[in-house]
């Protein structure tokens, strides 16, 4: 574990003062934000998506894909930066991704993704925050 990817510890009380509720219902109740509804679908420009709660970078733009499922899919993620389980909320079981530094419920990973990997993670856009290149990263939330 790197300073950067040192867990954070807060109370659900005290994300939920940070987040709005839809951020905090998907990142720390694991709810599913709807297909088509996050602005980041559309996100071309080069950069980085952060967890919305903590602020560590996940993921990559040039691991940015077009799934056609409604929500922002990527082919990898940053290395050591997610942490994952298996979820049987749909009696069939998935494997559910979260950011490494504060838990947060992103999205779900799945195997049907583009090369170089072939896995897609299916992430919620309201779980994330783009920041473009050129402008600084936001301070992380310890």
């Amino acid at each position: 574990m790197t300073e950067e990817t040192r867990t954070v510890e807060r109370s659900v009380e005290e994300w939920r003062e940070l987040l709005s509720a839809d951020q905090h219902a998907v990142l720390f109740k694991e709810a599913t934000e709807p297909p088509g509804s996050s602005p980041l679908n559309q996100e071309t420009r080069d950069g980085l998506f952060a967890c919305a709660a903590c602020f560590l970078p996940l993921f990559e733009s040039s691991s940015k894909y077009e799934s056609g499922t409604g929500w922002p899919s990527f082919f990898a993620p940053i290395a050591g930066r997610i942490g994952s389980r298996k979820d049987f909320k749909l009696i069939l079981p998935r494997t559910e991704y979260h950011c490494a530094r504060c838990g947060g419920h992103q999205g779900h990973v799945f195997k049907d993704g583009p090369a170089p990997t072939g896995e897609r993670y299916c992430n919620n856009g309201v779980a994330l925050r783009f920041v473009p290149d050129g402008d600084p990263l936001p301070e992380p939330r310890t």
